[in-house]
């Protein structure tokens, strides 16, 4: 049985649907991963085929309009910019996304392509919506892009903020679907109130949500098709061997203060990382700064912090005192297995969620806001991140139930579990 993965984004974006994908082939399934050339590479090392998917978010998230759009704090404003941004080069992707599925049995949708359930649709398969964060609608918490604190205005506030951020989302990518229905599969279009979610849901498809219940309990309003699987690791490679430099910085002295911000990019996370270094200079603290996607550079790096470029999580985050980072999905799950504190500077989307929820959970200060964040505001979280015994406790416990879960396996049992 051939199943065609679609993922699109940062690392952390794609790497859990590369550790499916690998869960899957062991399992005895033909596996390709539709996606970026970033991941080309990793994706066939895993014995995986791929298929590329035209486009590269990166150089979308460190245009003007994509600054732009991480600047906004408004969620209306946000995904209207996300359309506009996404826009002219969806077309293609669409027409890559078909052309990957063909001759396939089924089909994931990884996160953000939701077409993948119009392809399904032609090639009458089955489809299964693949999520890294809870956004299937519930009335115990409201959808993720919206304020995690206003779950307080309680149960009807949140399960309408799935509403109508799904209808916001339909508006601005109702044109391109469509003439994609029209165009290429030959469909009719879908209407401006007849969304693809909603379409989804008269389906009755399978939802995989790649999240832990010690982290988000499966709430009781969700249907039996909504499967809260556990995250979806990519373990580190058994070849896998670590710069010497790095071992012996880590030999050298204290665990370090892990910061990177993953695909946050340009002048703002410039300006995070100064502030970090003059934060970890006034708490004393040695540092790991990542310059990865963001390209968070600075050539006079004191000798107490390390510069590196990308290391698996798995293997750097369980030696680190604590994990500044901007709460990505992927990011976020590393850093809760890992079983040390973090501290969240959120900038879009559904990071503000994950800050949320881990000082909620007792494994993180309380989230620092981009526009509070100062030198001194730093420190006083990183300091309460390493000396706090109660979030070290709550870290190392909440790391310790999450390592003893495979939701990898969870996803494989549920594909096994279908009369195909």
């Amino acid at each position: 049985m051939h199943i065609t993965i679609l993922t699109l984004g940062s690392r952390g974006d794609v790497q859990p649907f590369i550790a499916l994908g690998v869960g899957l082939k062991q399992a005895g399934y033909k596996v390709k991963i539709a996606s970026q050339a970033t991941f080309k590479s990793e994706i066939s090392s895993r014995g995986l085929e791929f298929a590329l998917i035209s486009g590269n978010p990166k150089e979308g998230i460190e245009s003007a309009e994509g600054q732009a759009m991480l600047r906004t704090k408004n969620p209306i404003d946000f995904v209207r910019r996300m359309g506009d941004l996404l826009e002219p080069l969806m077309e293609k992707v669409f027409l890559d996304s078909w052309q990957a599925c063909q001759e396939t049995d089924a089909i994931i949708g990884g996160g953000f392509p939701f077409w993948g359930f119009d392809i399904a649709e032609k090639l009458n398969i089955p489809f299964y919506y693949a999520y890294l964060t809870p956004g299937y609608p519930t009335k115990e918490f409201p959808n993720a892009v919206t304020p995690a604190h206003l779950e307080k205005l309680g149960g009807i506030y949140n399960r309408f903020s799935y509403t109508l951020t799904i209808q916001l989302f339909w508006q601005f990518f109702r044109k391109p679907i469509n003439q994609f229905r029209e165009s290429i599969l030959n469909l009719p279009p879908t209407s401006i109130w007849k969304n693809v979610f909603t379409k989804m849901e008269d389906a009755k498809v399978n939802y995989l949500i790649g999240c832990s219940a010690s982290v988000i309990p499966k709430p009781k309003d969700w249907s039996n098709r909504v499967h809260l699987t556990g995250y979806w690791f990519l373990d580190t490679p058994d070849n896998f061997t670590p710069p010497t430099d790095l071992v012996n910085f880590l030999k050298s002295g204290s665990p370090p203060v892990y910061i990177g911000f993953g695909s946050m990019a340009g002048e703002e996370a410039q300006k995070i990382a100064e502030i970090a270094l003059l934060a970890l200079a006034k708490t004393q603290q040695r540092g790991i700064f990542l310059s990865g996607w963001g390209s968070i550079k600075n050539s006079d790096l004191p000798d107490t912090v390390f510069q590196i470029d990308n290391i698996p999580h798995s293997w750097l985050f369980p030696k680190m005192a604590c994990i500044v980072h901007h709460g990505g999905a992927g990011t976020t799950a590393a850093t809760f297995r890992a079983g040390v504190p973090s501290i969240i500077i959120p900038f879009f989307g559904d990071q503000q969620f994950w800050a949320y929820q881990a000082a909620k959970l007792g494994v993180s200060p309380p989230m620092i806001d981009r526009k509070n964040l100062t030198v001194d505001s730093l420190a006083q979280a990183i300091t309460n991140a390493v000396e706090n015994q109660s979030i070290k406790e709550n870290a190392a416990s909440l790391g310790d139930k999450i390592r003893s879960e495979n939701g990898v396996r969870e996803v494989v049992e549920i594909f096994s579990s279908r009369n195909w």
